[in-house]
C-alpha cells in the first residue's frame, strides 16, 4: 500500500483526469466524489475508479455530447447525460432536483446516457444536509444473475435512501448484486480473488476469478427478496428512458426523489425524530458478545472523520502507479 495526503490523492486524479480529457472543473467534480469513498473506506470506488473513468473515456466511439434536459415540469425533469461519466450527470441532476423542491416542495429527475454514477449516499448527504428526503436508484447493463439463475438479467441496481438528522444524515445505501462492479474491477486489476458465492463464469459455473466473474454474472444480493428488489430498481432506473439491457457499460439509468418534509409535517420536528430514533437504535442492547449496534451510514461518517484528522489514505501501489503514469508523472 501507498500513503497518500489527501490534497496528494486529489491532485493526482485530477491531473489524470484532466490528461484524459476532462475539463478542470470537471475533473475537480469527480474527485471530490472519488476521494470522499477513499476517506470512507470504500477504496473500490475511490482513486481505483479514476482508472476505469479513464478507460472508458479512452474506449469511446466518440466524444460525448452536452448534458441537457429534454423534458420538464416544474417538479420533474428528464436528463440526457450524453455519454458523460455519471459523476457529472448525477451532480447536474441532483442541482436540477434541489432547485425544485426547494421551489415546490418535491421533485423527481431521471437521466439517462450515462455511466459510473458513483456512491448515491455521496448525493444523499448533500440532499439530506439541505433538508430533504431523498431517494435514488440506478440501472445498468446485464451483469447480475436473478435468484435461481446464473445468466446475468440485472444491473448491479444500487438503491439508496437518506433522512435529515444531526449531527448526520441517516443514509442506507446498498448495491443488489453479491459483490460490486468497482469491487470486482479493483480485484481483477490486484489479482485477489471474489468470496465463494459471489459470482459465475460465462457458462454457469461459480469462479473466485473476478476476471471470469465479469464476463459472466454476479449473484444477486439477499435471494429471493433481493432479486425482486433488483428488478424494481432496474425498473426505476429505466423510468429516465434508459435501456433495459443497454451494450457494454453505457446507458445506465439514475433515478432521484427528493422531498421537503415540510410539506407533510414540521420539519425541524420531523429531523429531531429521526435523530431520537436513530440514538434509540445504537442504544440497542447488542447480542452476547457483538459490538455496538450501528446506524446505517455511522461506519462511513465515523471512518472519513478519522481519515480527515490524519489526513492520509493508503492505496494499492498499482494503483497509485497507474495513477502517476495516466497523469504523466512517471
Amino acid at each position: 500500500m501507498t500513503t497518500l495526503p489527501l490534497r496528494d490523492a486529489r491532485l493526482l486524479v485530477e491531473a489524470a483526469l484532466t490528461r484524459a480529457g476532462h475539463t478542470a472543473e470537471e475533473s475537480a467534480v469527480i474527485a471530490d466524489h472519488l476521494v470522499d469513498c477513499e476517506t470512507r473506506g470504500l477504496g473500490f470506488g475511490g482513486l481505483a475508479r479514476a482508472l476505469s473513468v479513464v478507460e472508458r473515456k479512452r474506449a469511446a466511439a466518440a466524444p460525448p455530447r452536452s448534458i441537457r434536459t429534454v423534458a420538464e415540469t416544474p417538479v420533474s425533469a428528464t436528463v440526457d447525460g450524453g455519454d458523460h461519466v455519471g459523476y457529472l450527470v448525477g451532480a447536474h441532476a441532483l442541482e436540477l432536483a434541489t432547485a425544485k423542491a426547494r421551489a415546490h416542495g418535491m421533485a423527481v429527475v431521471g437521466a439517462r446516457n450515462t455511466w459510473y454514477t458513483g456512491m448515491f449516499s455521496y448525493y444523499l448527504e448533500r440532499a439530506a444536509r439541505a433538508g430533504f428526503f431523498g431517494m435514488i436508484a440506478g440501472s445498468g447493463p446485464a451483469m447480475v444473475a436473478p435468484f435461481g439463475g446464473t445468466e446475468a438479467r440485472f444491473g448491479t441496481n444500487p438503491i439508496a435512501f437518506g433522512f435529515p438528522a444531526d449531527p448526520s444524515p441517516v443514509i442506507w445505501d446498498i448495491g443488489t448484486s453479491a459483490v460490486m462492479y468497482g469491487e470486482a474491477v479493483l480485484k481483477d486489476r490486484l489479482g485477489e480473488r471474489l468470496v465463494p458465492g459471489q459470482a459465475y463464469d460465462a457458462a454457469g459455473a461459480p469462479t473466485l476469478d473476478p476476471a471470469q466473474a465479469l464476463e459472466g454474472a454476479f449473484a444477486v444480493w439477499g435471494g429471493h427478496k433481493g432479486s425482486g428488489l433488483a428488478l424494481v430498481v432496474q425498473l426505476l432506473g429505466m423510468m429516465s428512458g434508459a435501456a433495459a439491457d443497454p451494450p457494454g457499460l453505457s446507458d445506465c439509468g439514475f433515478f432521484v426523489l427528493l422531498l421537503d418534509p415540510e410539506r407533510l409535517t414540521d420539519a425541524r420536528a420531523y429531523a429531531r425524530r429521526v435523530t431520537e430514533l436513530a440514538a434509540a437504535v445504537r442504544a440497542t442492547r447488542p447480542v452476547e458478545g457483538g459490538g455496538a449496534v450501528r446506524v446505517p451510514f455511522d461506519r462511513s461518517a465515523a471512518c472519513r472523520e478519522r481519515t480527515l484528522r490524519r489526513g492520509t489514505i493508503e492505496v494499492p501501489g498499482a494503483v497509485v502507479a497507474a495513477l502517476r503514469r495516466e497523469a504523466g508523472h512517471s
